[in-house]
C-alpha cells in the first residue's frame, strides 16, 4: 500500500449524500471522485455550470454513479437554499457538507481595494456560513443524523500569513465556526471538523498564487520537511475518512496535512537545518572550548 493509493474499503460511504462546494475542479473534484468510488452520492456546486456539468459527466462515467451539478453562488443565501432544495429533491436527503469553495491571491495588503478584500471574505467566510447555516437548519428540522460538516481551511488560519491577509482572516473565521458548532450542534447528531492542507498543486490556485517563474523561485517543497508537495489522493483519503462513520468520535478537530510545513516555519532554530555536517563538527568544537574557559 502506498500513500497515494485509495485508503478506505469499498462501500465506506454508502448512504452518504454529500454536497461539495467548489467541486468542479482541483481538490473539490479529487475529493468528489473518491467519495463516489466509496459509494456516496455527490452534489457539486460552483458558479460555473458548464465546468460543473463537464466534471459531473466525467466522474459519473468513471464511477458509474450519478453526480448532480448545481450552479450556486455561495455568497447568496437564497441561491444556497435553492441548491439544497434541488439536491434533496434529487437524492432524497443530504447528510454531508464539504465547504471547499475558496478564493485567494497574493498581494501586499496596502495595495488591496476594499472590494478585493471583500471578495475573498465573501467567498470563503460568508459562503461557508451560508451553506453551513442552510444545511444545518435542514438537518435539525428534518432530524437527519448523523450528519457531517467538513471545512477546508489552512494552517495560516491560526498562524496568520503576510500577503494573503484576506484569506487568512476568512479561514480563521471558518475555523472558529468549525469548533464552535462542533459543541453547539453535537446534540443534533451533527459533527463539525476541518482539514488544513499544505501545498497540494492545483492549476487554478497555483497560477494565481505563484504566477510566472515564482513557482521555481519559491518552490513550496523546499520548505517542507518531507521535501515534497501533497498528492490529491492523500487529501481525498483524509476527507473521506472524516466524512465516514469511522470518524464518528472525531468532532471539533482540525487535522493538518502538510508534511510538517507549518511546524518547520514555526520553530525558531529550524533554519539550522541548512548547516552542513562539517560545520557542525566545527561548531561542537567551538562550544567545547568555550565551556572549558567558563569552568
Amino acid at each position: 500500500m502506498k500513500y497515494n493509493e485509495a485508503m478506505l474499503r469499498d462501500g465506506a460511504l454508502q448512504g452518504k449524500h454529500i454536497i461539495v462546494t467548489g467541486g468542479g475542479s482541483g481538490l473539490g473534484k479529487s475529493m468528489t471522485r473518491y467519495f463516489l468510488q466509496l459509494g456516496a452520492k455527490v452534489v457539486i456546486t460552483s458558479r460555473n455550470l458548464e465546468k460543473l456539468q463537464k466534471t459531473a459527466a466525467e466522474l459519473s462515467r468513471e464511477a458509474g454513479s450519478e453526480v448532480l451539478a448545481l450552479a450556486c453562488d455561495v455568497r447568496d443565501y437564497e441561491q444556497v437554499e435553492k441548491m439544497l432544495k434541488d439536491a434533496v429533491a434529487k437524492f432524497g436527503y443530504i447528510n454531508g457538507l464539504v465547504n471547499n469553495a475558496a478564493g485567494n491571491f497574493i498581494s501586499p495588503t496596502e495595495r488591496l481595494s476594499a472590494r478585493a478584500f471583500d471578495t475573498i471574505i465573501d467567498i470563503v467566510l460568508i459562503g461557508s456560513k451560508n451553506t453551513t447555516l442552510a444545511v444545518g437548519k435542514y438537518w435539525i428540522k428534518e432530524q437527519i443524523k448523523p450528519a457531517r460538516i467538513l471545512n477546508i481551511v489552512t494552517t495560516y488560519a491560526w498562524t496568520g500569513s503576510a500577503y494573503v491577509v484576506p484569506s487568512a482572516t476568512a479561514k480563521a473565521g471558518v475555523l472558529a465556526m468549525t469548533r464552535s458548532l462542533a459543541v453547539e450542534w453535537a446534540k443534533y447528531g451533527i459533527s463539525s471538523n476541518a482539514i488544513a492542507p499544505g501545498p497540494f498543486p492545483t492549476k487554478g490556485a497555483w497560477d494565481r498564487l505563484l504566477p510566472g517563474d515564482l513557482r521555481e523561485k519559491f518552490n513550496p517543497a523546499k520548505k517542507i520537511p518531507l521535501k515534497r508537495v501533497g498528492e490529491h489522493q492523500e487529501l481525498a483519503n483524509l476527507s473521506a475518512y472524516l466524512m465516514s462513520d469511522f470518524a464518528a468520535y472525531i468532532n471539533g478537530e482540525v487535522i493538518t496535512i502538510d508534511g510538517g510545513e507549518w511546524l518547520y516555519g514555526a520553530g525558531e532554530f529550524n533554519i539550522l537545518e541548512k548547516i552542513p555536517p562539517e560545520m557542525w563538527d566545527r561548531l561542537e568544537q567551538m562550544i567545547k572550548e568555550k565551556n572549558k574557559k567558563t569552568r
